[in-house]
């Protein structure tokens, strides 16, 4: 029987926070429909500010509106708003970037809202590499996570983001879909080592009308550089699979051999273990079923620690 460990929402307070408040430790719907929240799409939102629809709708109102990729609640008064004030309203951070820009410096556990007020997603930022803001979405380093979960787990998330966990594909495909991302990959050896590999313009499925029916498909448009070499692109277009949802094409169930979901390719399966099972020096290993980079790290060798994060440019 499979583990299934689910993403958990954090309530411990940042040591660091620029404002006078938390405003990333989200109140939960029942506050806003005290309130009268109305929810409405961009184009909606758009329509009615272009229309002048706002007018004449009483102040004790709000309206949440979603202008580009941020999130914000705004009070309605009874002249209408341009889209420019507005924005000059409580925002909402979409990823890591807006954390940064709000004053954040500190790596650690954040809440992001890449789906909206009322679906806050615990995040881990790195804010130090490289003096960038890096939305962490796949952290490993001590074996702790049991990586080969089913195609919903995948999807959806699992994991404590303080800790050792995978984002989630939705999350991910969300995030790409704002804006252009490069991907950082940071690896690590038991020897203490470590490494990066950094890739252009990273996205999953970004022309498809369903990204999941898609396979959440990798994409990016290059290797640009990183003492870890390019293991990454072999698998470029590939679909994710996992050991229930195997989408590889390869003569065996790539998932099931490695150990976990990954965009594994025909004839070979990975060249980027990095969600294969986890392995100690001292584990009996079989060739190339373990967590690896095979540009570094090359059999009976494996991995200690990953992450992959991404950068809003």
């Amino acid at each position: 029987m499979k583990t299934k460990v689910h993403l958990q929402k954090t309530t411990k307070k940042k040591s660091e926070t620029p404002s006078d408040e938390q405003p990333f430790i989200h109140s939960s719907s029942s506050k806003c429909n005290s309130l009268g929240i109305k929810w409405i799409t961009p184009i909606m939102s758009r329509e009615l500010a272009a229309a002048g629809a706002l007018d004449g709708l009483r102040t004790r109102m709000l309206l949440l509106i979603l202008i580009g990729p941020l999130y914000l609640i705004s009070p309605i008064i009874s002249q209408p708003e341009s889209l420019d004030t507005l924005s000059q309203h409580k925002i909402l951070p979409l990823d890591c970037q807006d954390l940064w820009d709000k004053g954040f410096r500190s790596d650690g556990e954040y809440l992001i809202y890449p789906r909206g007020p009322q679906h806050p997603l615990p995040v881990y930022c790195d804010m130090t590499t490289n003096g960038m803001p890096w939305t962490v979405f796949q952290k490993r380093f001590d074996g702790s996570i049991d990586f080969n979960q089913n195609w919903q787990d995948y999807v959806t998330g699992f994991g404590n983001a303080d800790r050792e966990y995978w984002l989630g594909l939705q999350n991910i495909q969300r995030l790409t879909m704002t804006g252009r991302y490069e991907l950082m990959v940071e690896l690590e050896r038991f020897d203490e080592q470590k490494v990066y590999a950094l890739y252009s313009n990273f996205s999953l499925s970004p022309h498809a009308l369903n990204a999941e029916h898609d396979g959440y498909k990798l994409y990016f448009d290059g290797f640009i550089d990183g003492g870890a070499g390019d293991s990454l692109t072999a698998h470029m277009g590939q679909k994710f699979s996992t050991y229930d949802n195997d989408q590889a094409n390869d003569f065996q169930n790539c998932a099931e051999y490695w150990g976990g979901g990954f965009w594994y390719y025909p004839n070979g399966c990975a060249d980027a273990g990095l969600n294969a099972r986890y392995i100690t020096p001292n584990t009996l290993k079989t060739p190339q079923n373990g967590f690896s980079w095979v540009t570094w790290v090359e059999y009976p060798e494996t991995l200690k620690a990953s992450q992959m994060m991404m950068r809003r440019l």
